[in-house]
């Protein structure tokens, strides 16, 4: 191997590092996430008349960007905290791969493009509802998650925003059925919160972070208040199939997957091990995105 191609490798290595800490620093795979519960949100709110793909496309990019940014500027406030965790002291501002100025002139790139398109391409109300979700995903949400739990219910208002945005850029219009996926996802938050809080919880607090109710302890109270916003699910599931939203078939799915994630919390009653809590994590990335195929499946004629 020549001269030119070890520095043509080394650049390529160079080039593939960079992408990768930025690709971590937007949080790459959560925004990919979010943006799914936006995409499944404008086509469930679709009337199937005429499909904009416009509108489509300028939600799903101009939702991206703002989650993106979002999930930056959340690193850039913690950078400090990040160092104390065993589970974000591999992020790009801990190990300094990108330097402060950079991610907040990124952030602030991918905010502007995002709001933007949003702006040009759906329509003001999901343009505010994507730039409310921002202000308090990052101004409220990430500082009060070293006050307390109150920190899950602020955060839960902006992780349950994609479906709203999705049905507000189809429709131009908050209706009930935009507020019935809103709360399904809204209250799946707690469980999914609350497992990853008590899976997580040393390296929490060597980072001051308070999220667990029960002031803080894993123990029977907690367990317990996870069992019950799981068990709303149940109900919650059922109302896109009761108000005609979608078929009988998603509301099967939506309860037999409730049942099975409610299942996991009694576990986690009965023995409050670390094991226990880690299913109900894992359970809840299954439910979301399972439940909201199935609904989306059984719109389609």
């Amino acid at each position: 191997m020549n001269t030119a191609d070890v520095v043509g490798h080394s650049t390529l290595g160079l080039i593939k590092l960079r992408i990768k800490a930025y690709m971590d620093l937007i949080k790459f795979r959560l925004s990919a996430l979010v943006t799914f519960s936006a995409v499944f949100g404008f086509i469930l709110g679709d009337t199937g008349v005429t499909f904009s793909w416009p509108h489509f496309l300028g939600l799903a990019f101009g939702g991206f960007l703002i989650t993106g940014a979002s999930g930056a500027a959340n690193e850039i406030m913690e950078r400090d905290l990040d160092k104390l965790m065993k589970r974000t002291q591999n992020r790009p501002l801990p190990l300094k791969t990108i330097s402060l100025s950079e991610a907040y002139l990124f952030a602030s790139l991918l905010a502007f493009l995002g709001i933007g398109l949003l702006w040009v391409f759906t329509n003001p109300l999901t343009t505010f509802l994507g730039v409310l979700s921002m202000v308090l995903y990052v101004f409220a949400y990430t500082p009060l998650k070293r006050v307390g739990p109150i920190a899950v219910f602020v955060g839960a208002i902006p992780g349950a925003m994609p479906p709203l945005l999705g049905w507000t850029a189809a429709t131009g219009a908050i209706t009930y059925e935009a507020l019935i996926i809103f709360g399904i996802q809204f209250i799946w938050q707690f469980p999914h919160f609350w497992a990853i809080a008590w899976v997580s919880d040393e390296d929490y607090q060597r980072a001051g972070f308070k999220l667990l109710p029960s002031g803080g302890r894993k123990d029977l109270n907690t367990a317990f208040q996870i069992m019950i916003y799981t068990l709303f699910l149940l109900p919650l599931g059922l109302l896109p199939t009761y108000f005609g939203l979608t078929g009988l078939n998603s509301g099967i799915v939506a309860t037999v997957c409730g049942v099975l994630f409610l299942a996991q919390t009694f576990s986690l009653m009965r023995d409050g091990s670390r094991k226990s809590a880690l299913k109900i994590m894992f359970g809840s990335f299954l439910y979301l995105p399972i439940v909201q195929i199935a609904y989306l499946l059984d719109k389609m004629p």
